[in-house]
């Protein structure tokens, strides 16, 4: 018969304890934020509107070269030894051997019916600077989204971008999906989840341990 029932001593509930209550970061400068959209200086118009119209090699040269004079070096804006990394590539058309930048990759992630533009650097054998970019209506080529990790996957599907990085727990990576505002005018962060490490169903080394 139900009723009422004593399961004995449950412990005592405590509420959360705010650590360091009466301390904040500072706001960002003006300029300062990694997620904020940009116009990338120095690029011709693209024509027709076509990212593909621009060399996506000298796309990611003037956007790095431009976000690091801006930081300082700080590194708040980008790896400050990204700039370095680059003068590895050649003026061959996938940049070279020993360019650090990824084969870019095409698809519409803002739902314009234009292609963006994805691609990454590769700072070292571990950290990279994730990038997207699109085509305003007035040509100009426009940072959409910066995203420095380590890229255990990144995946596209729709109007999605999935960005899966390890985490302290080698069972589980973090999956971080950006979707397109258009009233921000930038890939948004609109989920953060936790996912099975993928690389635990085929037997091969944990995510944290992943290196590349």
């Amino acid at each position: 018969m139900e009723g009422l029932r004593d399961d004995g001593d449950l412990g005592t509930v405590h509420a959360p304890q705010t650590l360091w209550r009466d301390i904040h970061p500072d706001p960002p400068d003006p300029g300062q934020q990694p997620g904020a959209a940009a116009v990338v200086p120095g690029l011709p118009k693209a024509a027709g509107l076509d990212v593909r119209s621009v060399d996506a090699l000298d796309i990611v040269r003037a956007d790095i070269t431009a976000a690091a004079e801006q930081d300082g070096g700080t590194g708040r804006l980008v790896d400050p030894r990204a700039v370095q990394r680059l003068a590895l590539c050649t003026q061959a058309v996938d940049g070279g051997p020993f360019c650090p930048v990824r084969p870019p990759v095409l698809h519409d992630v803002t739902g314009d019916g234009r292609d963006e533009l994805i691609t990454a650097l590769d700072v070292d054998g571990r950290v990279s600077e994730l990038r997207v970019y699109t085509v305003r209506d007035d040509g100009s080529i426009t940072r959409i989204l910066s995203r420095r990790g380590v890229l255990e996957g990144v995946e596209v599907a729709a109007e999605h971008l999935a960005v899966r990085e390890p985490t302290s727990n080698p069972e589980k990576v973090s999956v971080s999906d950006y979707v397109w505002d258009p009233d921000a005018g930038i890939m948004n962060l609109t989920e953060l989840t936790l996912d099975e490490c993928p690389t635990l169903k085929t037997g091969s080394v944990p995510c944290a341990a992943v290196r590349g």
